[in-house]
């Protein structure tokens, strides 16, 4: 997964497939979101689990654990092959569990003919519905962002198919499968399974070649995910 995605609908939208009877325990905007070319270091909202519903929140895309801080650029997604098990991610795993709604996300293509060219497609679920990508968050409790908060993406390799635009994407999950995803209390060896085992197939997918315009981050709006 390169390092954009879109979400653009209303949080309603999103919220309505996702879990329709759990309630929303904050406040959010009822308005389109519009942000057609998510990039790392922007605050983009998530979906979380608390005990008393769900939570939407606006959180920075990266994070890293404090002893890292500064070794290095904070890290945008997590491998499922390692996340579960590793040191880096151990503060969020399992109790961070989210999710980061999505319509699509981008991906750069070398061009065969000249290497130094890239071209970027756009892939999003054939039936356009809303995408729900497994993500793990920090989010401390309060009115301001703490700049210790973020949150990272799952992502998985990519099935035979796929692999002419990248070897990974992310843990793209159907509704039910991100609805218990989010469940409180889940048990941390049901989510390494979700985790490992539920992406979406291949042929859910559909991807077609869009402007190079989305390279700049500065760029939005709905002509960046249309086909060229």
């Amino acid at each position: 997964m390169c390092g954009r995605y879109s979400i653009y609908e209303s949080m309603d939208h999103y919220l309505k497939e996702l879990a329709p009877l759990r309630l929303v325990i904050n406040g959010y905007d009822l308005w389109a979101i519009d942000r057609y070319n998510v990039a790392p270091t922007t605050r983009v909202e998530i979906i979380r689990s608390i005990d008393a519903g769900l939570s939407v929140d606006k959180v920075r895309w990266e994070w890293s654990p404090f002893w890292a801080k500064g070794k290095r650029p904070d890290p945008i997604n997590a491998r499922v092959e390692t996340v579960t098990t590793g040191k880096f991610f151990k503060q969020l795993w399992p109790n961070g569990r989210a999710i980061a709604p999505a319509n699509g996300w981008f991906e750069w293509v070398k061009d065969p003919d000249d290497p130094k060219k890239t071209q970027p497609y756009f892939i999003r679920l054939k039936s356009q519905a809303p995408m729900f990508f497994g993500a793990l968050t920090q989010v401390t409790p309060g009115l301001e962002p703490n700049d210790e908060d973020g949150y990272v993406i799952i992502t998985a390799a990519s099935d035979q198919g796929k692999v002419d635009i990248h070897d990974r994407r992310p843990l793209v999950l159907v509704p039910a499968a991100a609805r218990e995803w989010l469940e409180p209390g889940l048990d941390p060896q049901r989510a390494a399974e979700i985790a490992m085992t539920m992406s979406r197939p291949t042929e859910d997918f559909e991807w077609f070649a869009v402007d190079r315009a989305v390279g700049n981050v500065r760029n939005q709006g709905p002509q960046l995910i249309l086909p060229i």
